[in-house]
């Protein structure tokens, strides 16, 4: 490049000899530089020259002595520092005015830092711990009683009743049977093991038999099907000499006729109505 061409491409002033910066391979005087391309401070709002460092923060800039944080004026030139709205404050002032305190030790819980949060309050991650081990529950599930927290094994070990069938924690819902706790799931027929919890049962030397069981079990026998008799259904049965009917097998054995509230005649296992009685 011939010494008459070596001129600021903007103002056309000699730059031999003189300071000059080169954007994409372009010339240019100081003075041009910093009025064409100088970054205008957020603090003094003058442009920042090329002599000057210049800070940035979200394409907003600052002279490295403007760069300070809002409340206390420190430098927060190469320190940690927060944003709040469009101030920048330094760690401590931001700390002050807007974190949160642990609902624990009462302290301040930094910007950055690990914390919980339950309900409107916080507290540093080192600080909720379990009410009965005191080991931090982290990430892990706990269960709140009263003004405390429990890990879920502690929880258990201290208020959950015990199944008195598996011996393990209740948690949620079971069952009293006898004045003792049980798992919905646990509390089965002692006979084909179905679930009982919420159906009708009843029970014989304190073990729980759902009705078909029982019946089958202890539940005399109809004299006309042979099938159980049971009360615990609600039907009706009619009974005489030890022996028992339902209420619609208490026919007459030759016409059918039902002998409900009507005289009839025995004849070994079965009975007659008076009439077919008399042909007899």
């Amino acid at each position: 490049m011939s010494a008459e061409r070596f001129n600021c491409h903007y103002c056309k002033d000699p730059l031999l000899g003189k300071k000059y910066i080169l954007k994409e391979d372009t010339q240019y005087c100081a003075k041009c530089y910093e009025n064409l391309f100088s970054n205008c401070c957020e603090g003094c709002a003058l442009p920042i020259g090329c002599n000057n460092k210049d800070l940035s923060y979200k394409d907003r800039h600052w002279h490295e002595n403007c760069f300070k944080c809002g409340k206390c004026g420190r430098s927060l030139a190469e320190k940690a520092f927060a944003a709040k709205d469009e101030l920048l404050l330094c760690t401590e002032c931001y700390s002050s005015e807007y974190s949160a305190k642990c609902a624990s030790c009462t302290k301040t819980i930094m910007p950055g830092s690990r914390k919980m949060e339950y309900k409107g309050s916080s507290w540093h991650e080192t600080c909720f711990l379990c009410q009965r081990c005191q080991q931090p529950i982290g990430t892990k599930s706990f269960i709140p009683k009263e003004n405390s927290f429990y890990c879920v094994a502690c929880f258990e070990k201290q208020f959950a009743h015990q199944c008195c069938a598996c011996k393990k924690a209740i948690t949620t819902g079971g069952v009293t049977y006898q004045e003792k706790p049980w798992h919905r799931e646990c509390f089965t027929c002692i006979g084909c093991k179905k679930q009982l919890a919420g159906q009708r049962f009843t029970s014989r030397e304190d073990y729980p038999y759902c009705l078909k069981c029982f019946s089958n079990l202890y539940a005399k026998k109809c004299v006309g099907c042979t099938k159980p008799i049971t009360s615990l259904s609600g039907a009706k049965y009619i009974s005489f000499e030890e022996r028992q009917w339902h209420s619609d097998c208490f026919i007459c054995m030759q016409c059918s006729i039902s002998l409900v509230g009507r005289g009839f005649l025995t004849q070994r296992d079965g009975v007659l109505c008076t009439d077919c009685g008399r042909e007899k």
